[in-house]
């Protein structure tokens, strides 16, 4: 048998003490028969295989080089029919209630009126956009496509991290992962009844061409591009694998000129309108003639043609206000306010630092608490107390102090753990699972999403930029788990 640890005082997603639980047994007896050789023959393949399709990343300001392969770990994380129904629900709650919360803000807002989120919260955003007010997105939607961070804490109990609304990346790893599972273990997938990723870019596509302009002719065939800000950007293997499954084509911003109020593409053919743009860049390099003077990679006059209704862009411009970390806390209160309904999922506890009361006990509290800054992304800026030295937590104390209005504060969850296999051996890491939900005129969850681990031992940052990988996200199929549960093994089916 293999040797693995005991699960101790975390959450394991695997085991329960040293003994696997249920819905992983099929899959540790498989994982069994494996030699440590053949362990770490299939382990340096499935590297290999993401360093040939070019699966990498970038990493701003390292040394050595930027590019890097994403570092993947064959154990997968699997998830029960029912928690994963449990799940599905709350991701499509959240983001009903985050959408009408975007739409409320930009026309009458209403919840501002109603005092439940605080005016000066919504206005002093730098992501909440004026000149996006009372603007009409296409069938009200300003979320196309959202990446909602989850974690589980010490009872195993799922919160919500983290809300992703405006660029959310990462899809193509869920893709990708699943092929190499199937490439270099296919031995995994002989007894698995999982759900499928073949037919959800199919929900994609559909989620993307319900946002045609309502300006667009009837009898006319609706054209979609992918807007990239081009190969040096950290996420451009996503922007290339996400154009290629949904049959759309990639462009650059100078592929695109905007007249009377239209958008078109430049072909060698001439020009062809455009009505529906997924953008994959910030909204501040959109619109040199209305946002950042100096942006190379957006479209002059492009906001005129959104607001003339003659284009849709996707993700709305403005979300930033709904996925800002300060107004991470008042979800749960979206939720109740607009859908007149609890939380399915919860919030990780969360203090904000322009209370003085809240201030005070956390920068009396900091070697305890995970200090985030509220516009920062990819674990960046962040103070983890635990593990932090006197040096660090002092200048992180002068940086709240300087502006605490930047800042949250969170207690350090322990994170759920699951097995990682790296350098011929097995240990324990940390992880958190990003959901993706597409939105159009109907909802979609990805079944699974992308897990995420901190590769680093005793490490909570599970962000590829700080050293984490990615594993495959099992959601297994009901039949599945009557099978385990009766006979203790599982159902033959070569659906993957």
């Amino acid at each position: 048998m293999i040797n693995l640890y005991e699960s101790g005082l975390f959450f394991d997603e695997m085991l329960d003490g040293h003994q696997p639980k249920p819905h992983y047994q099929s899959f540790y007896r498989k994982l069994s028969g494996f030699s440590k050789e053949q362990l770490e023959e299939k382990h340096q393949q499935a590297q290999s295989s993401f360093l040939r399709q070019g699966i990498t990343f970038t990493v701003y300001g390292a040394q050595g080089g930027t590019e890097r392969a994403m570092p993947f770990d064959f154990v997968p994380i699997i998830i029960p029919h029912e928690q994963w129904k449990m799940i599905e629900a709350g991701m499509k709650q959240r983001v009903e209630a985050l959408n009408r919360f975007l739409q409320d803000v930009y026309h009458e807002q209403l919840i501002i009126q109603d005092g439940v989120i605080p005016r000066l919260l919504v206005e002093s955003n730098p992501y909440y956009y004026k000149e996006m007010l009372g603007v009409q997105v296409p069938i009200n939607n300003h979320i196309f496509l959202a990446g909602i961070d989850l974690i589980r804490d010490e009872n195993g109990v799922y919160r919500v991290l983290e809300d992703n609304l405006r660029n959310p990346s990462g899809m193509s790893y869920v893709f990708q992962n699943r092929h190499v599972m199937k490439e270099v273990y296919p031995e995994f997938f002989s007894r698995h009844t999982i759900h499928s990723l073949e037919k959800q870019m199919v929900n994609m596509q559909k989620a993307l061409l319900a946002h045609r302009p309502q300006n667009l002719e009837e009898h006319s065939e609706p054209k979609a591009v992918l807007l990239t800000a081009g190969m040096y950007n950290s996420a451009y293997y996503d922007h290339v694998f996400l154009a290629q499954q949904l049959n759309i084509q990639l462009v650059e911003g100078r592929d695109l000129v905007v007249q009377d109020n239209k958008v078109y593409m430049k072909t060698i053919y001439g020009l062809e309108r455009v009505d529906t743009i997924y953008r994959r860049i910030d909204d501040d390099f959109l619109d040199p003639t209305v946002f950042r003077e100096d942006s190379l990679l957006g479209v002059a006059n492009i906001i005129d043609a959104y607001k003339a209704g003659n284009v849709a862009i996707l993700n709305a411009i403005g979300n930033g206000v709904a996925d800002d970390k300060a107004m991470y806390t008042y979800v749960p209160d979206m939720i109740r306010y607009y859908l007149n309904e609890e939380p399915i999922l919860e919030n990780v506890t969360t203090f904000h630092l322009s209370d003085d009361k809240q201030l005070a006990w956390v920068l009396d509290h900091l070697q305890e608490l995970v200090i985030k800054n509220v516009g920062a992304s990819g674990g960046y800026d962040m103070l983890i107390g635990p593990h932090a030295n006197e040096e660090e937590i002092a200048k992180f104390r002068e940086k709240i102090i300087q502006n605490p209005h930047q800042y949250i504060a969170q207690p350090t969850i322990q994170l759920s753990r699951a097995p990682a296999y790296q350098d011929g051996r097995f240990y324990p890491c940390h992880i958190d699972l990003r959901v993706y939900v597409m939105k159009g005129d109907d909802t979609y969850v990805l079944p699974g999403g992308l897990s995420r681990v901190a590769l680093k031992e005793g490490s909570l940052v599970v962000n590829s930029s700080q050293g984490g990988g990615a594993k495959d996200t099992w959601i297994l199929k009901e039949e599945l788990q009557h099978a385990e549960q009766s006979s203790g093994c599982t159902v033959l089916d070569g659906t993957v």
